[in-house]
């Protein structure tokens, strides 16, 4: 069993930085596949970033690419997720997610393990 437990969250001005954390426990995490995902009030959950065990490969979604990075240190069983340019569109409750597949895609349904979130809010 994995446990996911995000941190970092609060209120910035657009422009803004935030950096996420989310502490894994369970020795399996290295070869887990993490994401982080989103989801704003009266929408869907969205896909975020994700990363391979390696951290050699990610993705992103196009909405956050080149201002969202997603990163890991398996022996401190961390995922990050630094968000710089931040916007009003980028509020939304973020949450950690582990693939034990480690497939490296975005599909959210073959991630099965899940944090509670974090909430981001990002004003004009």
């Amino acid at each position: 069993q994995v446990q996911l437990v995000e941190s970092g969250g609060g209120l910035v001005q657009a422009g803004g930085s935030l950096r996420l954390s989310c502490a894994a426990s369970g020795r399996t995490f290295s070869s887990y596949t993490m994401g982080w995902f989103r989801q704003a009030p009266g929408k869907e959950r969205e896909f975020v970033a994700s990363i391979i065990w390696t951290g050699t490969s990610t993705r992103y979604a196009d909405s956050v690419k080149g201002r969202f990075t997603i990163s890991r240190d398996n022996a401190k069983t961390t995922v990050w997720l630094q968000m710089n340019s931040l916007k009003p569109e980028d509020t939304a409750v973020y949450t950690c997610a582990a693939d034990p597949i480690g497939s490296g895609t975005s599909a959210e349904s073959n991630y099965g393990y899940w944090g509670r979130g974090t909430q981001v809010t990002v004003s004009s």
